[in-house]
């Protein structure tokens, strides 16, 4: 498309983030790619891929290289984006591809670079000689300063909005709008449904905690199932304290929190150290303090 145009085509910018998207998409691209990649070797020895990892890794960065920036003058996040490059060292407005020699270059600086630096370390690494050792400390210092000119470039960018990479600065590309960009209609409903969302679930995860779940469920079943409105066969029971007023069972280690019920000795303390404004689930009472029952009750008693 860049080569039919030609020159009668006129540049438009791009904004900032736009170019920042484009640098997010090719990583996401070359993630996907790699791991589909790897998968194929899942049934083979595991490492089998370690010793030529880096290699493999170019290959496969240099098929991208000539299906996107040296066929199409863009990059796949960039395509995505309707986004090209163009030769910024014309003098002219209009729109020109990128050179062949720039595009080598562009491969060179970043399937090359990226190369040098994952085998750097296995190149020097088995050598003592005092001439490897230097070439690693230079090899390491201009990494380095790479990656120091790198973020100086990238906060020019955030200033000027142009040449996102270092790359794009030294070669003279520049990121362009392919097309004239439209007005986009863009919805915020589903934004709207999310944030909302969030937020409810956001107070939830705070309000939560703070809501005694146990004392709120032994208020309502006091409510629900009140001493009065047990029947004579059950309301005689528990005057006999033979039954655990929480489990429902013989009291093992009867024992009364001040009211004339009775519980079990682990029923009872269990819940009172779960809530320390534990009340009795039949009467509402509070836990005065916690006795054993005086008199002793006997299995015989049940029969």
């Amino acid at each position: 498309m860049a080569s039919s145009t030609g020159n009668e085509k006129s540049v438009n910018p791009v904004l900032r983030i736009s170019q920042l998207d484009a640098l997010e998409l090719n990583k996401a691209l070359e993630q996907l790619v790699w791991s589909q990649f790897t998968n194929c070797f899942h049934g083979f020895k595991p490492g089998v891929l370690s010793h030529f990892e880096p290699e493999v890794k170019a290959f496969l960065w240099l098929i991208i290289w000539r299906f996107t920036i040296y066929s199409k003058n863009a990059t796949v996040g960039q395509a995505i984006l309707n986004i090209q490059y163009k030769n910024n060292l014309s003098q002219t407005e209009k729109y020109q591809p990128l050179s062949k020699h720039q595009k080598l270059w562009y491969l060179i600086f970043t399937v090359g670079g990226r190369w040098l630096e994952e085998r750097c370390y296995d190149l020097f690494s088995n050598h003592q000689l005092q001439s490897f050792c230097k070439i690693k400390h230079c090899i390491n210092f201009a990494a380095g300063l790479t990656k120091l000119c790198g973020l100086l470039n990238f906060l020019v960018f955030l200033q000027k909005g142009t040449y996102a990479t270092l790359t794009e600065r030294i070669l003279g590309i520049r990121s362009v709008f392919c097309n004239p960009q439209s007005v986009r209609q863009v919805g915020f409903e589903y934004m709207n449904r999310e944030l909302l969302w969030h937020g409810f679930a956001e107070f939830l995860i705070y309000l939560l905690p703070l809501i005694n779940v146990q004392k709120l469920k032994l208020k309502f079943f006091s409510w629900c199932l009140p001493i009065a409105g047990l029947s004579n066969s059950e309301n005689t029971l528990a005057a006999h304290c033979k039954e655990c007023s929480l489990c429902g069972e013989w009291p093992t280690m009867p024992h009364t929190i001040g009211c004339s019920h009775v519980f079990c000795y682990y029923c009872i303390k269990s819940n009172y150290l779960f809530d320390m404004y534990f009340t009795c689930p039949k009467c509402g009472s509070e836990v005065h303090s916690l006795q054993p029952l005086k008199y002793k009750i006997e299995m015989t008693e049940l029969h």
